[in-house]
């Protein structure tokens, strides 16, 4: 069988019957909107996060959208960001008006470069909008030093980041506002769309709170244009019966991290992600190839261009589609987070980003290929995963796996 890089299957076999006690006892209750079951997950998550409030609703990016909003941020206003995300996040402040400006990101870690962030900054900034990619936490006391001193909010995109912290602190407790998602794939995934907001601030709960209900404090009372944006109780009871497992997950995603670092750190062909400080949640396990016409490469010359690659004017990224296809063939399938940069993509085109405006973030989208990790990932399977990468990058660049050494991996 494949190895794919995420399953629910597991997961569902093991917590089957209480999700399906929990759903039914929704469906009897006849409340499906508001009501016990979605302020007993908002409270049980907020303690989570260490923030006093957590405001469900429709899904991480409608969560960036009800945060910014909340804030005051709007037309004129410019909030400093990462490219190398998934395009709700620059899609957010440009949906509630303002302008996303993007700063580069490290080489290691994926993360924003707090060292650039400054120059950055201009009398529109009004928000930082640090992403913790991957589950990776952005260092927070940094940003936050940043932000005090020229007076600036920070929201915080934990979309990917459930279960992570900074300096033994939750992610979503450092800034004015945490965004989170909870989308299946997510390390706390409901059963479809969903997302909730977290914060200090009573008043910005209210009024995050009030937003996501069509800006109506009280009913049919409407005092601001809102949204329809509630976490359903159907999605909430899913969660709560998730949330007790969170901590159990995230350790396990730690301990397949590990072995991939472990075993994975002296092969050729590939860089592999930082492990960082304590506290990285790891939703995804990324790692770089080597991108032609460079001197160390997976390939050996045996690759073809990538079309992203011209289209989007982007470093080469034929290497690593020739990783992931080899990969592919001998059943073991993979991701790319994120093959296009959000300030290259046509939705963006007006804000004048050209290529090479911000190279480490072209380089990695040409370079990244994210393998399969998820709390159920076997031994055996991830075996599989690191000798089908051994077979293929050690000696053996340039061609494709036998069949019999196909056969024999897959038996691992």
């Amino acid at each position: 069988m494949p190895i794919p890089p995420f399953s629910l299957s597991e997961q569902l076999e093991q917590l089957g019957p209480g999700l399906e006690e929990a759903v039914l006892a929704v469906l009897r209750s006849g409340q499906y909107i508001g009501g016990s079951t979605i302020a007993g997950f908002e409270q049980a998550f907020a303690e989570l996060c260490g923030v006093p409030h957590a405001i469900g609703c429709n899904s991480g990016t409608d969560a960036l959208i009800l945060a910014l909003r909340g804030l005051g941020i709007g037309p004129g206003d410019e909030v400093i960001t990462s490219s190398f995300s998934f395009f709700a996040t620059a899609e957010a402040i440009s949906a509630v008006g303002a302008m996303p400006v993007f700063v580069d990101v490290e080489g290691g870690s994926y993360l924003i470069d707090p060292n650039r962030i400054e120059a950055a900054i201009t009398s529109a900034t009004r928000a930082l909008l640090p992403v913790h990619l991957f589950g990776r936490p952005v260092d927070m006391e940094r940003i936050n030093a940043i932000a005090a001193a020229h007076g600036l909010l920070v929201i915080e995109d934990c979309a990917q980041a459930s279960g992570a912290q900074w300096a033994g602190r939750p992610v979503g407790s450092w800034g004015d506002a945490g965004c989170f998602s909870f989308f299946p794939t997510k390390n706390l995934g409901g059963a479809g769309d969903g997302g909730a907001v977290t914060c200090r601030d009573p008043q910005l709960a209210q009024r995050v709170r009030e937003l996501a209900v069509h800006g109506m404090p009280r009913r049919y009372l409407h005092t601001d244009l809102g949204y329809n944006s509630r976490l359903d109780a159907i999605q909430a009871a899913v969660l709560a019966v998730k949330l007790p497992h969170l901590e159990r997950w995230v350790e396990r995603r730690r301990a397949i991290a590990a072995r991939y670092l472990a075993e994975l750190s002296h092969l050729p062909g590939i860089q592999l992600p930082e492990a960082g400080p304590d506290g990285h949640s790891w939703n995804q396990f990324v790692v770089r190839v080597a991108s032609c016409p460079e001197a160390s490469v997976a390939c050996a010359g045996a690759c073809t261009p990538s079309s992203d690659s011209a289209c989007y004017g982007l470093p080469e990224a034929c290497c690593r589609d020739w990783l992931k296809q080899q990969l592919q063939d001998a059943g073991v399938i993979t991701i790319i987070y994120y093959p296009i940069p959000i300030h290259r993509q046509p939705a963006f085109a007006e804000l004048g980003y050209g290529p090479g405006s911000l190279p480490t973030t072209e380089r990695l989208c040409a370079e990244v290929l994210s393998l399969p990790i998820f709390p159920e990932l076997s031994a055996d399977q991830q075996d599989t995963v690191i000798r089908t990468l051994q077979l293929l990058l050690s000696g053996t660049a340039g061609r494709s796996l036998d069949r019999q050494e196909s056969l024999s991996v897959g038996a691992l």
